[in-house]
């Protein structure tokens, strides 16, 4: 591994240097255990530790084949699916691994006693399988995280309905919180010139999930003026849809849980800020019964900061807490589109105000290949920006994880995977100049 370092911190080396670069046997990765995941059996979620389950593990190299890359991953983050993986909930990953392994002799490779995690990478290319013509070794990429076969004719117009989609390094094996990890090359995008590998690792999976459920056609299709509810509006996910919101004309209504949070919004450039901890909302009066007037509570205080107006869509991510209360809140035919549900996967909420009003729930899941490449071209362009909180190195992944699990976090945690120290691989520095608040925003606050 320090040859492939030291080829990638060279100024001078080239393609083919990197192809002539032998390939370890082995290296170092974040890994769950197939025989750990009875570890937290009888606990609440909540009591789940990551710190006890995540392992860094000397693993094999997985073999390249058709259609793939090996990548030196230089810098990757935490998303909320490693932090599933690591509290094997909803259900362990591995029946995602087996269920893989038995489509065919090359999917066998995930099916193994470990799992790989993490669904972000900055890194180098370092070999390509056969078939592979767009990328060579020693380009620096990006990597998203849909895993398609393309066999299915259902895929073809939009590859998030291909019927063997899977998420990178959660429904598959070989992910990116690892010194490297294996990617279909057509997860592969240029990296951000002037960002360093840690930011340029951060945005990735939740930058391509906020675009498309926000601003794509197949998520809410955001216009100008419109109102928008960003729940977690500093959070790994909410911070995205919040610069989407600020960029393409529309008035982000930000829902955040401290003043801290609630600072960083305004940072960003939001005017429309509601500390819901500060203002205590309780939409459930106990575990089985939600609060109605609680919701109308909210409703007045969003329309007091919108000049009277409700919201045209509300960015839904925690579910099961705030459903009921994103449905009531949305305009008379707004759109309410969700993707995960961090609180609980059960939502309920009173269909009057859905079936009566004209409402829309839209089910948004990452992103197809074009929006994840459109996402990407923001960042490079310096149009979105990393929020990029805290660094950690990758033997203390654990602690990572437990960080966005306890949502003690801001933005995004990033991990070093390769590189030795933050602030490296920084091409452009003066687009990173007009940008250096922007980038740094998440950490100064």
């Amino acid at each position: 591994m320090k040859d492939i370092l030291a080829a990638i911190q060279s100024p001078d080396a080239v393609s083919a240097d990197f192809a002539a670069l032998p390939l370890p046997e082995s290296y170092r990765a974040i890994t769950v255990h197939k025989d750990e995941t009875d570890l937290f059996d009888g606990l609440a979620t909540r009591d789940k530790d990551p710190r006890k389950s995540l392992h860094l593990d000397e693993v094999p190299v997985p073999e390249l084949g058709p259609g793939e890359a090996l990548v030196a991953v230089m810098a990757s983050s935490v998303n909320y699916n490693s932090v599933w993986t690591s509290i094997f909930e909803p259900l362990p990953t591995f029946g995602f691994l087996e269920r893989y392994g038995k489509l065919s002799g090359l999917a066998a490779r995930h099916d193994l006693p470990y799992h790989v995690i993490g669904s972000d990478l900055a890194g180098v290319v370092l070999r390509t399988g056969p078939g592979v013509h767009a990328w060579k070794p020693g380009d620096e990429v990006v990597a998203h995280c849909l895993s398609v076969e393309l066999e299915s004719s259902d895929g073809h117009n939009d590859t998030m309905l291909d019927p063997e989609q899977r998420i990178w390094g959660f429904e598959t094996n070989f992910g990116g919180l690892a010194e490297i990890a294996l990617v279909k090359s057509n997860q592969l995008m240029p990296r951000a010139r002037h960002l360093s590998w840690e930011e340029a690792a951060a945005p990735g999976l939740v930058n391509s999930t906020a675009y498309r459920q926000l601003v794509s056609r197949n998520g809410a299709a955001m216009k100008q003026g419109d109102n928008v509810l960003v729940w977690g509006a500093s959070g790994g996910l909410g911070s995205y849809a919040t610069q989407f919101a600020l960029a393409g004309g529309a008035n982000p209504v930000c829902v955040v849980s401290s003043p801290r949070k609630a600072a960083i919004c305004r940072a960003m450039g939001a005017e429309a800020v509601i500390d819901r901890s500060a203002e205590d909302y309780r939409f459930w009066k106990d575990e089985h019964t939600q609060d109605p007037r609680e919701w109308k509570r909210f409703g007045k205080r969003i329309r007091e900061l919108t000049g009277g107006e409700d919201v045209d869509i509300v960015f839904e991510h925690p579910g099961r807490e705030t459903f009921g209360a994103s449905v009531y809140v949305t305009r008379k035919g707004g759109t309410i589109v969700t993707c995960a549900s961090t609180s609980g996967y059960t939502h309920e909420y009173d269909n009057r105000y859905l079936w009566m009003s004209l409402k829309r729930i839209i089910g948004s899941h990452f992103a197809n290949y074009r929006e994840a490449w459109e996402a990407n071209r923001l960042v490079a362009k310096g149009k979105i920006h990393p929020t990029l909180s805290r660094v950690y190195a990758l033997h203390d992944t654990g602690q990572a994880a437990h960080d966005v699990h306890r949502n003690t976090h801001q933005g995004k945690v990033g991990v070093l995977c390769l590189a030795p120290e933050e602030g490296l691989g920084i091409h452009d520095e003066e687009l990173r100049a007009q940008h250096i608040d922007a980038i740094n925003r998440f950490r100064n606050v």
